[in-house]
């Protein structure tokens, strides 16, 4: 009966229209109210409890990095890199989308920052080179969305707070699968492009690509800072957004010269606006949470998938499939905070390693935002490049499979994820 007073609200809240960090609250006073617990002064107080959180200070840094990279020349910089480096191959503007977007999910971990800046730097390019712009666009959202996958992700920041991972520890598991996020791309548009004939852009000369790495030089030094600044325990994943927003801050001002003082008003404002839609999910997220523990749902839902405690592999699976039919109706982020606290008990209690199942947590979810019919990301390079929303589904179908093949091929082989985490995390 709890369960489905707390579904039955927060569904019934968003069938209404109602935000989801409003649905949440909603549920969250209804769950209070059928506990017997009503009080909205600890409604309130949980809501300021769950902002209140010096790891989450990450979100808006990482939030105005990505803003400065992509105004201020450094994601141009990347994308010039990986036309030189692969452009002149068959079918290479493709691959410079998935090489881009792998630079670039090193830089801003947002799936939608990525795939704006590639949307509208690459699409009309391969559009004019006689791709087709559906199967372009596919492409390029499937590639966005390996942002939150290669650290530094504001999806595992989320995670690791919401489920209390260590987020350092999330960072370096989620190198290797989103390397391979992106060749189950690569080897996606290479079985396309035996079907089509585009002719490729002539091969760059070596002085060229020299002169590409020389002027991207300057962005590419940004994940080694991070990286090897996590690996080696200089900072912290906040103090490292904060350290990669006054970098490219520095880059784009003083290197590359593309922003001024009066350009950085509106990049802070953006930034802010969305990193504030963010803080008040989380913040709203938390009253649930807490509900959810105080009403012991976690035990009622281990209850349920008692038989498949014994046997993690097949309970992955129903969980991935969950994660799967929750992200085709609900965006990232309210995805993670809704169901992590009801899941991680049920992890635990199976004997998974919770940051391997947060990296494939996040790729389900990642995958989720190019998933119909809501799907954020597709809305993104639908309205960048001026197509219509089936267009850019029909286009991103095989890559989407593709992904979730790899998802999957983890669940099987939890080494693939495991080995190399412990390999980078030391």
């Amino acid at each position: 009966m709890t369960i489905a007073i707390f579904l039955g609200s927060l569904l019934a809240a968003m069938a209404l229209g109602m935000p989801i960090a409003f649905a949440l609250l909603i549920s969250g006073a209804s769950l209070m109210y059928h506990l017997d617990l009503f009080d909205a002064q600890i409604l309130a107080q949980n809501v300021i409890n769950g902002a209140d959180s010096f790891t989450l200070l990450a979100v808006p840094f990482f939030m105005l990095a990505g803003e400065i990279m992509n105004h201020g020349g450094l994601s141009k910089r990347i994308v010039n890199l990986a036309m030189a480096l692969v452009g002149h191959i068959r079918g290479g503007l493709g691959y410079v989308a998935i090489v881009a977007a792998c630079l670039l999910a090193a830089l801003s971990g947002s799936a939608v920052a990525d795939a704006a800046a590639l949307a509208s730097l690459l699409l009309p390019m391969m559009v004019k080179a006689g791709h087709d712009k559906g199967r372009s666009g596919g492409l390029i959202a499937a590639a966005g969305i390996i942002g939150p996958v290669i650290p530094p992700s504001i999806g595992f920041v989320v995670f690791g707070v919401a489920a209390n991972v260590s987020i350092s520890k999330l960072f370096m598991a989620g190198i290797v699968p989103g390397i391979l996020l992106g060749g189950s791309l690569w080897v996606t548009w290479w079985l396309m492009m035996r079907k089509e004939n585009v002719t490729p852009p002539p091969r760059k000369s070596r002085a060229e690509v020299m002169k590409a790495l020389k002027e991207s030089a300057w962005a590419m030094v940004l994940p080694i800072i991070i990286l090897v600044g996590l690996r080696m325990g200089v900072f912290t994943p906040t103090e490292a957004a904060v350290v990669a927003a006054a970098y490219a801050l520095f880059v784009a001002t003083v290197v590359y010269r593309e922003l001024t003082l009066k350009d950085l008003y509106p990049l802070f404002v953006t930034a802010a606006r969305t990193s504030a839609v963010v803080m008040f999910l989380v913040a709203a997220a938390m009253v649930s949470a807490w509900l959810i523990t105080v009403a012991d749902l976690p035990s009622q839902l281990i209850s349920l998938v008692e038989p498949l405690i014994g046997n993690p592999t097949l309970l992955m699976f129903a969980i991935m499939f969950l994660v799967m039919a929750v992200g085709t109706a609900m965006d990232m982020t309210p995805t993670i905070l809704i169901l992590t606290p009801v899941l991680m008990p049920v992890i635990k209690a199976a004997g998974i390693d919770p940051v391997y199942f947060g990296v494939l947590f996040i790729i389900n979810n990642a995958i989720g935002l190019i998933t119909p019919p809501v799907g954020t990301v597709l809305n993104v390079v639908a309205g960048v490049g001026q197509m219509k929303m089936d267009e850019v589904t029909k286009g991103v179908v095989p890559f989407m499979i593709a992904q979730f093949l790899v998802m999957f091929l983890m669940v099987f082989f939890p080494a693939l994820v495991i080995v190399p985490a412990k390999w980078f995390g030391g």
